[in-house]
């Protein structure tokens, strides 16, 4: 006789490998019971270890449904992520990490972030050149944080960022005046850093990234 650890592990690499997929409602419990050739209280145990591990849900009078939904890869969630999507992202998540660089930034991570800046405004008005550094600057004010979580998040919005829907909007967006504008917010920027003014590097992180979806609005606008 087979254990119900046996059958949710046989269930659970079905969902996995896409045998069964999300939404997918599981044969019924006197079925599952005939095929594995166990009790049905066997089966609804081993349903219970498959809902503990979140892969499925049981619903009373209804029946048991696929709950587990891959995780994109890395290559799908670039395919899928439009670059207006992308600044919101950043828009939710960059005014908080730079509050909290301000808080845990010591002085060595402030002359990388300013090493950087210093690349970053000497790259003149190249647009491959801006946004090699331009990403490298705000993956350093997320390392500030020294928050290991928030800066391997920070890579992956970087690796967002390199996909060729932003690349076919760069030569558009990336003007010398536009970048010219980029380098003094983010002067302006790591001012704030320096001095240790919370709402001052939170305002010209906020007014730096919504200034460049309104420029993407543009581009795309026309």
């Amino acid at each position: 006789m087979r254990g119900s650890a046996a059958i949710a592990a046989q269930l659970q690499r079905a969902i996995l490998e896409g045998a069964h997929t999300y939404g997918d409602k599981l044969a019924p419990e006197r079925d599952l019971a005939r095929i594995f050739k166990v009790s049905r209280t066997t089966v609804r145990s081993a349903l219970q270890r498959l809902e503990n591990a979140r892969l499925v849900v049981r619903q009373v009078g209804s029946g048991t449904y696929v709950s587990y939904r891959p995780s994109p890869q890395e290559g799908e969630i670039a395919e899928i992520t439009s670059p207006l999507e992308l600044i919101e992202v950043r828009l939710a998540l960059e005014p908080q990490i730079t509050r909290l660089a301000v808080a845990s930034a010591t002085a060595r991570d402030l002359d990388r972030l300013g090493e950087t800046l210093t690349r970053q405004e000497a790259s003149g008005s190249d647009p491959e050149h801006f946004s090699r550094w331009d990403e490298e600057f705000h993956l350093r004010l997320a390392e500030c944080t020294h928050n290991p979580l928030l800066a391997w998040i920070y890579r992956e919005v970087n690796e967002v960022r390199g996909h060729t829907q932003w690349n076919a909007r760069k030569d558009k967006i990336l003007t010398p005046q536009r970048i010219a504008e980029y380098n003094r917010q983010h002067r302006r920027l790591y001012d704030c850093l320096r001095s240790r003014d919370i709402e001052g590097s939170v305002r010209a992180i906020t007014e730096h990234l919504e200034k460049a979806r309104a420029d993407l609005f543009g581009v795309d606008a026309d």
